[in-house]
């Protein structure tokens, strides 16, 4: 019973995220911002809601703080997963070959992020729990590394001059309430997610870690793949390759989130060690992706390196965590 609920979850999930991401990318292409920042900042976030939100009920409701970390990491290891199916089933040639050098400031900055959680989450189990209160201080780190990291892409984006990707929108209908009735469904699809990821881990056996990274992120990540993939199919590249490195930047700051809404103290002091192998495969994943944008590597029958590394070692990433759960 319990996988019913975790497929109609996913099902609602990506009907609905397809629609949240129709509606942004409406909004946001009528202001006239560029591919790259409507992907990172404003299709990044809305995409991202149900790790947001899967996030804070798995913390207030569930008591689950494993669940979120471990959802939160695993999204990005599934974003870089997907950036390399995308690439591999791309007809006109590797991604990366047209891809705006935006995209590497966005990973090297993702990748400090990253960074941030995975030495704050060793010292947090091995040496002290970091506390600033009944929080990290690291999720000060976090916030105020984001919030340069977005001002600094949009400064660099806005001296590039912009292409306008894709087709024109048009939308006659009440676009702004469509969007947020859509919101509100993956608002409550989050919540649900995290009691059935609860309900996984408790009838599996399996750890909370694992279930996290690998079914919740899965199921998180489907509006992201979405949008992605229908945005590639209408010529908008940077706009899906933003997409998917801009919610990796923007879902470390969900632990932020969560960190203040749990209340027994600092959440990487309370999450299982082994979220540092999803770290190390975020990391390993990001400096792949930054030297295939350096390099532009040409395919051979639809793989080349960079995609063929990411797809290794994302299943790498998966059978050790199940291992170690």
């Amino acid at each position: 019973m319990v996988w019913i609920k975790f497929l109609a979850c996913a099902f609602i999930i990506f009907l609905v995220g397809r629609k949240v991401a129709r509606y942004g990318d409406i909004i946001a292409t009528r202001t006239g911002l560029g591919g790259v920042w409507i992907g990172l900042i404003l299709i990044a976030v809305l995409t991202s809601l149900p790790e947001l939100f899967n996030g804070i009920s798995a913390v207030t409701l569930v008591d689950a703080p494993d669940l979120t970390v471990g959802n939160i990491l695993g999204a990005n290891t599934f974003n870089f997963f997907n950036l390399a199916m995308l690439d591999i089933t791309h007809r006109g040639g590797s991604i990366l070959a047209t891809a705006s050098s935006t995209h590497r400031l966005t990973a090297w900055l993702s990748l400090v992020l990253v960074l941030v959680v995975g030495v704050s989450l060793l010292i947090s189990q091995t040496l002290s729990p970091m506390a600033l209160g009944w929080i990290g201080w690291y999720s000060l780190a976090i916030v105020a590394i984001y919030l340069f990291s977005i001002r600094k892409i949009f400064l660099v984006e806005k001296a590039v001059p912009q292409v306008e990707e894709g087709p024109e929108h048009e939308f006659s209908g009440p676009m702004y309430l469509y969007f947020a009735i859509s919101a509100a469904v993956i608002i409550g699809a989050g919540i649900w997610l995290a009691m059935i990821g609860d309900e996984i881990a408790a009838a599996t056996g399996w750890g909370e870690s694992f279930v996290g990274s690998l079914f919740l992120a899965l199921s998180t990540t489907l509006p992201e793949v979405t949008v992605s993939y229908a945005a590639i199919r209408i010529g908008a590249t940077d706009m899906a390759i933003a997409n998917m490195i801009g919610s990796n930047l923007f879902n470390i700051t969900i632990i932020v989130v969560d960190d203040l809404l749990y209340m027994k103290g600092p959440i990487l002091a309370s999450v299982s060690e082994s979220n540092l192998v999803t770290v190390l495969g975020v990391v390993l994943m990001t400096l792949i992706f930054i030297a295939g944008l350096r390099f532009r590597p040409r395919r051979f029958f639809r793989l080349n390196w960079w995609n063929a590394s990411i797809a290794v070692l994302f299943l790498l990433v998966m059978y050790i965590n199940f291992s170690l759960s």
